[in-house]
């Protein structure tokens, strides 16, 4: 009786899990594309969620969209050679990155006109972040290997931090850290927010050279993606690598949609990875989305999950030097889970 019962406990634990529903990866699509005007290079691009505005850096000026209605509302000009925008809340104010003059534009949020500037301590300032927690903005001069650090309530330079390399894209852990790739030496570099010292480096081998990063702060994991085509997860308390996933070429920025658990890598060949988050411990490529040439920066919007992506097309190189931009051809690429 006792063995009737367990084999029949059996088939229905069997049936149950075989008629359990699976929870399927939704596949990606472009559903928008924004065209802008303009014709200069880009770099970042940045989503205020409180006020639903998309900041697109583009040349010497940064172009506002509303997200609710995917137009264009504004422009922030005499940014020369932008790179970010990092916005506080806090204080009503945005922040940019102007490696052409070597400046850092501060901007009103609601009327999207600039206040003031402030110099960097660093060559070509680039990337950019508010942490909420110091009150402070942290930019990141690429050239300069090293980091200004202002004081938001006062727009005031209160220190600088040297960093052993380039400088490449930083996150805030929102509690005292600030995690940077320092691109030349193939490292991740730990900033204390409070004495403004660089307290940890760590490897992210076996990835080279990297750029983008994001962070995951329920489970302390680090997303660095990396020029020799991996992205490297690490553990943000010790520095130890979780796993590294194989990503396109030319990727230059990640993102990581908390809710849905999936990290996205941008690749300039024209594709985005999309990562699924198993475990804190475990990863998995789910999808490869076909975006455009050049689309190697993003940003995610976390309330709609529409990710933002921007490029224009290129004229056939002409021996060494640099492609140029097709005129009216930059755009921004909306992709949506379907």
């Amino acid at each position: 009786m006792k063995n009737a019962f367990l084999g029949l406990f059996t088939l229905m634990v069997l049936f149950a899990n075989h008629n359990r529903p699976i929870t399927p990866v939704p596949p990606y699509k472009i559903t928008n594309r924004i065209h802008l005007e303009g014709d200069g290079f880009w770099d970042y691009l940045t989503v205020d969620q409180l006020t639903q505005r998309l900041y697109v850096s583009h040349g010497t000026q940064v172009q506002v969209i509303d997200l609710k209605t995917d137009k264009v509302i504004g422009a922030i000009p005499n940014t020369k050679g932008v790179h970010g925008v990092a916005i506080s809340t806090d204080f009503g104010k945005g922040y940019i990155s102007c490696g052409g003059d070597t400046s850092i534009a501060v901007f009103d949020l609601k009327s999207l006109t600039i206040t003031g500037k402030i110099k960097a301590t660093g060559a070509n300032p680039d990337a950019i972040l508010y942490d909420a927690f110091s009150k402070r903005v942290f930019v990141f001069n690429h050239s300069g290997k090293n980091a200004t650090v202002i004081d938001a309530a006062r727009n005031k330079v209160v220190g600088t931090i040297l960093l052993d390399g380039t400088v490449e894209f930083a996150v805030t852990d929102g509690n005292g850290k600030v995690f940077v790739n320092i691109e030349d030496k193939s490292s991740i570099a730990v900033i204390d927010t409070k004495s403004l010292k660089v307290v940890k480096e760590w490897p992210v081998s076996p990835g080279e050279e990297p750029t983008g990063l994001a962070f995951d702060a329920k489970n302390y994991r680090l997303f660095s993606v990396c020029s020799n085509r991996k992205m490297v997860v690490l553990d943000s308390k010790t520095g130890k690598v979780v796993q590294t996933l194989p990503i396109g070429a030319g990727c230059d920025g990640v993102a990581f949609d908390v809710k849905m658990r999936r990290i996205y890598c941008s690749n300039g060949e024209g594709t985005m990875t999309v990562i699924e988050q198993k475990s804190p411990n475990e990863y998995q490529v789910v999808e490869t989305v076909t975006t455009q040439q050049g689309a190697r920066t993003i940003t995610l919007d976390s309330k709609s999950h529409r990710l933002f992506l921007s490029t224009a097309e290129r004229e056939a190189p002409v021996g060494n030097a640099r492609p140029s931009l097709k005129p009216g051809t930059f755009v921004v690429l909306e992709i949506s889970p379907l």
